[in-house]
């Protein structure tokens, strides 16, 4: 059976979505095609019909991954308040964050 473009292309974004999350949480050696593919409700041999190599869904999994983010930061970033007041606020909170994280020498 024959599926539309449209479909093919729907899913090969939920592959590539999978493999984004799963990068994230596991790196690349946690990607593997078996569970992957089945984690997405498809076949191991399906695989193959969206990509041509578990490097060429590595490289597209990584660009999702790293658009999303860049997303989410241009999102929080795009402040209201001018640039001479987000610094100082920016650079407090990482004085902070460290403070906490390093122990103080007596």
């Amino acid at each position: 059976m024959r599926y539309s473009r449209e479909h093919k292309l729907e899913t090969h974004a939920r592959i590539v979505k999978r493999a984004s999350v799963r990068l994230r949480e596991k790196g690349a050696h946690g990607i593997g095609v078996a569970d992957l593919m089945k984690d997405a409700g498809l076949t191991h041999g399906g695989f193959y019909a969206h990509f041509d190599s578990r490097e060429a869904l590595l490289i597209e999994a990584f660009g999702y991954a790293m658009d999303r983010s860049m997303a989410y930061w241009r999102k929080t970033t795009a402040e209201t308040s001018p640039s001479t007041t987000r610094m100082p606020r920016a650079a407090s909170r990482v004085a902070a964050a460290s403070s906490r994280a390093v122990p103080r020498l007596k």
